[in-house]
């Protein structure tokens, strides 16, 4: 399966507006942002557990990312409350066992060569800094390796928040809400810029929170030229 891989182009996914699709467990449902592959894929998605939920056991051949957006995820290792951020890095593994449900947005088989970092960060437990460089905007560091940057930014409302892309820009909305191109994005909606398209959004009347990534694409491109050649 081949959805949204073309980096070239700006992509965009309505919470609201998209379907809930089958996994391989009947209790847990998806909606896929990006994907290349089957079942073992290189793959954006939101993934929703059902109380009571069970995964299978499984190993992360090219990591997982993972940013709990309502209830709790648990496996073996912990219990994740809404707003944790993981990496679990290449040759890890787990089995998810969710009894009160959860919802997760999930990045699989995304690592960079090296990046062996085990992240785990309550982002509930940490404060946003004001970013110095732009106006309006505060943010919560939670991974950065080579060119690629994940963080979370609080954006002020009545604000006008623009952002260089020189490697390539994806937002998820956690809270709140913003215009980019004159479309209004909300509560979990999805964008993805290609490298060189600048960000600029305005937000309304109240802050808007996002999950956040920029300079990943420098290293999928190069990847994906390679397996072309």
């Amino acid at each position: 399966m081949k959805l949204n891989t073309d980096l070239t182009k700006k992509v965009n996914a309505f919470f609201e507006q998209s379907q809930w699709s089958s996994s391989p467990i009947k209790e847990v449902k998806r909606k896929m942002l990006e994907r290349d592959g089957g079942e073992i894929a290189i793959a954006t998605t939101i993934v929703r557990y059902e109380p009571n939920s069970y995964f299978s056991s499984h190993i992360h051949d090219g990591g997982e990312e993972f940013l709990v957006l309502d209830g709790e995820f648990a496996d073996e290792h912990g219990r994740y409350p809404i707003g944790t951020y993981m990496r679990n890095p290449p040759g890890t593994s787990h089995t998810p066992s969710v009894e009160p449900g959860c919802m997760i947005l999930v990045k699989l088989g995304q690592f960079q060569e090296g990046d062996t970092s085990l992240v785990h960060i309550d982002t509930q437990q940490h404060l946003f800094v004001k970013d110095e460089a732009r106006n309006g905007v505060a943010i919560q560091p939670l991974h950065s390796f080579k060119h690629e940057v994940v963080r979370l930014e609080r954006w002020d409302k009545h604000s006008t928040i623009m952002l260089e892309n020189t490697g390539g820009i994806e937002i998820l909305i956690i809270d709140g809400g913003c215009e980019h191109d004159g479309v209004n994005y909300t509560k979990h909606d999805w964008l993805r810029l290609p490298v060189g398209e600048n960000l600029t959004v305005k937000t309304g009347q109240t802050d808007c929170i996002v999950w956040i990534k920029t300079g990943h694409h420098l290293y999928q491109l190069n990847r994906d030229a390679v397996l072309d050649n």
